[in-house]
């Protein structure tokens, strides 16, 4: 159950789409003075080496945030603003050209939110809810953020609706336990029956799994039912097929793609996300022949 680690995979391609998405969404809904209650379902660790054993295992931040810092760019690349955005915020936990710390959600959602605003972070996973807790400690935030051991899915509960009746959402689970998808669902039925007018995002990977295929299209039906807009944004960056190598070996592409549906999105979201799509699939493709992107929205 605990065998997921996000620190394998920060600053990949999903966390490109992922949070330049969170980005874009908190920087309009805090251009309203009232309060704004932030609750992450899925917290993580927080904070993470790029240059430290998990993720240089893997080596995915290599191509996702590291090809977008302007030392990576190609020659007179201009990125669409709320790319810009995200990269900007990145660097802002860095010194110099290059990036050695990334900043998971938590901390990107930290950084955008203004003194009166609230944050409530979920891990379950008992390793990183300790460096969760370590990493929040640092900012010496003191009530504005709390860190909760606990199941994300069910502790979100008990904060909806926020007393400021203004808040986000952001549902990021691993998916390596099947029941998730369904969780999600459960999740967004009863949340939006307890905060109706909340703005909820998730994002899913694309994989070859009916379940993960199945999620965006019952989150559709899910939000139109309850007469509640919705936006939905994909991002591809390879092919899904296995491919055996001239020995016989089989290799996995590893996640192709991945998508972020939101109920209740900003009505910015849209133009914010219609040039910086094109952009993430052109200079995050790994297979250009497969790179795609797309964007919908309804309600």
């Amino acid at each position: 159950m605990f065998s997921y680690r996000h620190a394998f995979h920060a600053g990949n391609h999903a966390d490109v789409l992922k949070h330049t998405v969170l980005i874009a969404i908190l920087q309009h809904l805090t251009q309203k003075d009232a309060a704004l209650a932030v609750l992450d379902t899925h917290a993580g660790a927080g904070l993470f080496r790029l240059d430290g054993d998990y993720a240089a295992t893997s080596g995915e931040a290599a191509d996702g945030i590291l090809r977008l810092l302007p030392a990576a760019l190609p020659k007179g690349t201009e990125l669409a603003p709320a790319l810009q955005a995200y990269v900007d915020l990145v660097q802002a936990f860095n010194s110099g050209s290059t990036a050695k710390v990334y900043p998971g959600s938590p901390f990107i959602a930290h950084r955008l939110l203004r003194g009166h605003d609230r944050l409530k972070l979920f891990e379950l996973h008992p390793t990183d809810m300790r460096s969760l807790a370590g990493n929040i400690a640092q900012l010496d935030a003191g009530r504005q953020v709390a860190v909760l051991h606990e199941d994300g899915f069910e502790g979100i509960r008990k904060f909806l609706p926020p007393p400021s009746r203004r808040g986000l959402v952001l549902c990021d689970p691993s998916y390596e336990i099947k029941t998730d998808y369904g969780r999600v669902l459960d999740m967004l039925t009863e949340a939006l029956r307890r905060f109706a007018t909340g703005t909820y995002a998730v994002w899913y990977p694309i994989i070859p799994r009916p379940e993960a295929h199945d999620l965006p299209r019952r989150m559709k039906t899910l939000a139109t039912r309850a007469g509640k807009p919705w936006l939905h944004a994909t991002l591809t960056v390879k092919s899904s097929r296995i491919t055996t190598d001239t020995d016989g070996t089989q290799r996995r592409p590893g996640l192709p793609a991945s998508g972020m549906f939101v109920i209740n999105p900003p009505h910015t979201l849209k133009a914010a996300l219609k040039p910086a799509l094109p952009q993430m699939a052109e200079l995050l493709a790994q297979d250009p022949q497969h790179a795609a992107h797309s964007l919908e929205s309804g309600g």
